[in-house]
């Protein structure tokens, strides 16, 4: 139990706050007279009114709701328990998930509290199974804070601000530069699929350059021994199957390929310019395009067989997560169409924007596994790791624009389809010049890694120095006590006997000064 220093004493919220409000039902409009603070507002840790929307009702009708200076205001759906003072907003009410409370102690002082590990310790459901608490205004007016009395509550926030200034400072710095690191990561990559950084060994190496006309004949070349070289596995595969006695649908046949058309001016305007000895190849002309299966319980199978499966969960920009695979049941002859082979190269299909067209390459990591319908593969026809390193670069980066304009966009959702995927324009140049490209990529973007990851753990610091802080304030450390000051237990005291005063009609509920 906490020891708390002489002249403070430990309250609950509902002691120290008017009785707490829940918000206005309504709707947001895009434009109107009066400001309608919600929950998404105010989860950044802070409220920019600039993109605060509109209530939809006329001010006059929802005047109890409307947002006073020194209000303080908590979530209690998604961000719950997060704590927002309110300084001073032109016209504003706040919506129904959100619970105002009015503090009848330092307002500043209290919400300060509200953002401190033994608040968040108080409300958090530790129960199996739930990942985020749920609170309402009971349970938490009946959280405990520490209250010390009105001057030194002054005080602690006039340090917390000075010392939480101080840190946000080296927060903006660490931002910057992992913004600057963002950047740097465009520009080389650019700069990778542009030519210019194997400009000096295209020079040191003319010798192992090939002209266009040869860069399309290997491409043609590689295509066509790949395709041999499928048929002959899946017909040995369909003799299988029937030798077992043909149980399920028959195993699927690779695709034949199609001749892609020619690149139109208007997708060519759009890609980077490129070396002389470079071309642009379509996805479709490089390697074969699979799609995942569909995941269903009711789904009734001849020979089932359970299998793994990446979802898109699974398939982020650049790496893989593997740290929970699903698994579903299909027919078994239906694995071999559907396996990841090694350096298959993998693409979401979408679900929204920032999940578009992205992957990385299958190092076959989980054996059997399979891809969900919403994961698209690529096998390359030149069976390489850097080959295939290489397109997914090149698909995370400049493809993504490519993706951007090509996928289909609802309301919340966008995605793109085999067509699109088999569309998307490659730059294609000699293998020993794409493996170079590959190897001073993996140099230059592990080095920023291993950056970002040192402002990643910088960044930790900083929210644990905030806790740091906050942990000594509102247990009596963080500035010195005054024995001169009034007792919080006096402070207490007079809240109660103005609370006393409210029963009465016509009065208010006055914060002590």
């Amino acid at each position: 139990m906490m020891v708390l220093p002489p002249n403070w004493i430990m309250a609950a919220l509902s002691d120290v706050s008017e009785q707490p409000q829940y918000g206005y039902t309504t709707s947001a409009a895009a434009s109107g007279k009066t400001k309608f603070l919600r929950t998404t507002d105010i989860t950044s840790g802070w409220i920019d009114w600039r993109s605060v929307p509109y209530c939809k009702e006329e001010p006059e009708s929802v005047e109890k709701y409307r947002l006073q200076d020194g209000d303080v205001v908590i979530s209690r759906a998604g961000s719950v328990g997060f704590s927002q003072l309110v300084a001073k907003p032109e016209e504003a009410v706040f919506a129904s998930y959100l619970i105002r409370f009015r503090p009848l102690v330092d307002p500043k002082y209290f919400a300060a509290f509200l953002k401190s590990g033994s608040y968040w310790a108080q409300i958090s459901d530790h129960k199996a199974g739930i990942a985020v608490p749920n609170v309402n205004a009971k349970k938490l007016g009946a959280v405990k804070i520490p209250i010390p009395p009105l001057n030194e509550q002054r005080r602690i926030v006039e340090k917390i601000e000075a010392l939480f200034d101080e840190i946000d400072k080296g927060v903006e710095s660490l931002q910057t530069a992992r913004t600057t690191l963002g950047l740097y990561r465009q520009s080389f990559l650019k700069s990778a699929f542009e030519g210019r950084l194997t400009a000096n060994w295209r020079v040191q190496n003319v010798d192992k350059l090939e002209t266009p006309d040869k860069l399309s004949a290997r491409a043609e070349y590689e295509r066509d021994k790949w395709h041999r070289t499928a048929f002959e596995e899946w017909s040995e595969v369909v003799e299988g199957w029937k030798a077992a006695g043909s149980k399920g649908p028959k195993p699927r046949r690779p695709e034949v390929h199609k001749q892609s058309d020619p690149l139109t001016a208007e997708e060519l305007g759009l890609l980077p310019e490129i070396p002389e000895e470079w071309i642009f190849l379509r996805l479709n002309d490089i390697a074969a395009i699979g799609s995942g299966m569909s995941v269903s319980k009711s789904r009734k199978l001849d020979d089932p067989v359970e299998v793994p499966y990446l979802r898109v969960a699974n398939v982020q920009r650049g790496f893989l997560d593997l740290d929970e695979i699903k698994t579903m049941k299909i027919e078994r002859s239906q694995a071999y169409g559907l396996g990841l082979a090694t350096w298959d190269v993998l693409f979401n299909e979408g679900g929204d924007r920032d999940k578009l067209g992205r992957g990385w390459i299958w190092e076959n990591q989980v054996p059997n596994c399979i891809t969900q319908n919403h994961v698209f593969r690529a096998s390359p026809f030149r069976h390489n790791l850097t080959w295939s390193q290489f397109i997914s670069h090149w698909g995370n980066s400049f493809g993504r624009d490519y993706f951007e304009k090509g996928g289909k966009q609802t309301t919340n959702l966008a995605s793109i389809n085999k067509t699109v995927l088999k569309a998307l324009p490659v730059p294609y140049c000699t293998p020993a010049e794409q493996a170079e490209i590959v190897r001073i990529l993996d140099e230059k973007l592990e080095a920023a890694e291993a950056l970002e990851a040192e402002i990643d753990a910088a960044l930790s610091r900083a929210d644990a120095l905030r806790q740091a802080i906050l942990k000594k304030a509102f247990s009596g450390q963080l500035v010195p006590q005054d024995p001169g000051d009034e007792p919080a237990s006096a402070l207490l005291e007079r809240i109660k006997a103005e609370r006393a005063k409210t029963s009465k009609p016509g009065r208010k509920l006055k914060a002590p000064a």
